[in-house]
This record gives structure tokens, sequence and C-alpha cells, in this order.
């Protein structure tokens, strides 16, 4: 009881965040099935990921001055409303039968410039609602209800576009934003950090901090470096992923074999919240990756069938949680919290830049 009392906001924020990326994600993924049975390409579909990335590369260096300048909770409340009007005109551009590729492009370019900002803001929230002893459990929290949400979502929406179509997934996109708007803006107060040495600073001078403190703190430097390898090379297999898939079996076998990512990763989140305090995390980050990066990626290039994917899917998620666990863990606890935007900005730059390139590769 004890510790549900000292995490009662995060809980909520947890809760309801998750709801609305369920709804996000089943929008995401029927639009790749509708996409993808259009056309019937895989650069195609690669390409909204893209566009999703670019500008959030790009601009997450400054987002991160932004987020640590500014009230975080108002960002949040912000972002998550330009992301549903986005969502809106999706929708709107569906019903009028003028919905365009280039159209969701446009749109998936202004989320992940959206998301830049975003991103950074909520992580530092979650710093400023967890006290440091539950930091690794909340990260198994996180990763448990990204992994639900990855079960859920081929089920739900091919369950939701069978019967009542693409706008019916849509719609409920938005059920799930509006729970989780009002949540934040009524029941959740976030603490403020207050920075009376940088109010004289510009986003310029405060995005350069993040990056001086990455350089004189090297070891999460070049732990940030050796993330994006392994970003460039899982990003490659998610962009081939649905058309492998898509080519070689039907939906039902894409719907199962990304049931079963969720499946996997739920029962690692699991061992990621119960699991004791190592004596290395870094060792523990980087035998994760071993067992995930030697299995999966083989699995899915030499298997043709599902049970293979599936087998392969289980040795390459069932690692990730206990390996995002502690990766969370170090930047919380070694970074200032005031800093936090700005380093999780520079990193999300530095980690990330690599995705778009392995899905343009991946789709190619």
């Amino acid at each position: 009881m004890k510790t549900l009392k000292e995490l009662k906001n995060f809980i909520i924020l947890w809760l309801t965040q998750s709801f609305s990326s369920l709804g996000s994600s089943m929008t995401s993924f029927a639009l790749i099935i509708m996409l993808y049975q259009d056309s019937g390409s895989a650069l195609t579909t690669a390409l909204l990921s893209v566009c999703s990335y670019a500008p959030y590369v790009i601009m997450s260096i400054f987002s991160g001055a932004i987020s640590d300048k500014w009230n975080k909770k108002t960002i949040m409340l912000f972002c998550d409303s330009f992301a549903a009007l986005c969502t809106v005109i999706t929708l709107l551009l569906l019903k009028a039968e003028s919905l365009e590729i280039w159209h969701l492009y446009i749109i998936n370019a202004l989320n992940g410039l959206m998301n830049s900002v975003q991103s950074p803001a909520s992580d530092v929230a979650v710093t400023l609602l967890t006290p440091k002893k539950h930091y690794q459990k909340t990260g198994g929290l996180r990763y448990f209800s990204n992994s639900l949400v990855s079960i859920l979502t081929p089920a739900l929406s091919a369950a939701v576009m069978s019967f009542a179509g693409v706008e019916a997934v849509i719609m409920f996109d938005l059920l799930t934003f509006a729970a989780a708007f009002l949540s934040l803006l009524f029941f959740i107060r976030i603490p403020q950090i207050q920075h009376d040495d940088e109010k004289n600073e510009t986003l310029i001078q405060l995005a350069k901090s993040g990056l001086v403190y990455l350089r004189d703190n090297r070891g999460i430097l070049f732990l940030i470096i050796f993330l994006s390898g392994i970003n460039l090379i899982a990003s490659i297999c998610s962009a081939a992923m649905p058309a492998l898939v898509l080519s070689k079996a039907d939906e039902a076998a894409y719907g199962i074999v990304n049931s079963c990512v969720g499946i996997f990763t739920l029962l690692g989140s699991v061992i990621a919240t119960i699991y004791p305090k190592p004596k290395s995390r870094i060792k523990v980050i980087c035998n994760c990756l071993l067992l995930s990066m030697s299995v999966e990626n083989f699995a899915f290039a030499f298997g043709n069938n599902t049970v293979i994917w599936c087998i392969g899917t289980f040795f390459g998620w069932i690692a990730i949680p206990l390996m995002s666990a502690n990766y969370d863990v170090i930047f919380r606890s070694n970074v200032p919290k005031e800093m936090q935007g700005r380093v999780y900005s520079v990193r999300n730059t530095l980690q990330f830049f690599t995705i778009p390139l392995g899905y343009f590769s991946g789709g190619f």
C-alpha cells in the first residue's frame, strides 16, 4: 500500500497515457495494413516511420531545452492536442475519400516534430513523479504497458476494421486521447523545477549544455552511441518485417507475430519489474542485447513460417525490457533533474538518428 501511495500520480499518468498509446497504435496498424494492400511496397510503408523519426531526430536537441525551460504538463497537453488534431484531419480526409499517401507523410512528420518536444517532457515528468528507489520498477511497468499494447493492437485493430472500418479505429483513438488529456489536466500534479540560474539563457545555450554534459560524462555518451548502432540494425529488420511476413503468409500471420512480440515483451517486463538490483547494469544491458540481436534477425531471414518467426521474437524480445529498465535507471540516477530534458533530447538525437536510416534501408 505504501508503494501505491508513493506512485499514485505516476500510476494515473502511466495508465491513461498507455490507453492513449493503444488507440494511436491501432490507428498506425490499420493504416499500415491499408497502405500495403494498396501499394504492395515495403518502402511506401517504411517511409511513414522515416517521416515520423526524421523531424524527431533533427529537432530533439532544441526540444530538450524547451522541456527544461517550460512547464512539463503544459507541453504534454499541447502536444497531445496537436496529435489529436492530426488524427481528426486524417479521419476527415478518409471520410471524404481524399486521403493520399503524401497526406500521411506530412501528418507523420508533424507528429514526429511534436513528439520531439513531448518525449523529454514526459521522461522528466516520470522522474519528478517517481521516488528514486522505484526507478527500475516504473521502468518495468512502462515496458509492461508497451508490450500489452503490442499484444492488443493487432487483434483489436483487425477486429474493429472488420466490423466498422478504419474510421472506427480512428474514432477509438480519439476517445483514448480524451481520457488521457482530461486525466492529465485535472488529476495529475507534476512538480516544477526552479531554474534561477538559467532565466537569461537562450534555447541554443541550453541545448549546448546538454552536449557539454555528455562530453564530460563519456560513459553515458559511449552507451548512447553503442545503442544507436543497435537501433540501426533493429529498424532495418522492423521495416522489412511487415512485407516479409505479408508476402510469405497473410495478415493473420502478421498479427500473430506482432502479438508474440507483445506477449514476450510483456513477460520480460514482469521479469524487469521484480528483478533485483544487479551488480553491473552495463553488463545486464550488453548481455540482454547479445541474446536479442544474435537470434531474432536470423530467424526472420531464414525462417519461412509463423512458428519460426515466433520463436525468433521470443529470443528477440524477452530480455529487452530488462535492458531498457537498467538503461533508464542509469539515466535517471546520474543526470541532474534540472538537466534531464536537455540530456534526454541530445540522447534522442544521437541514439535515434539511425532509425530513419534503418527504416529507409530496410524498406529499400
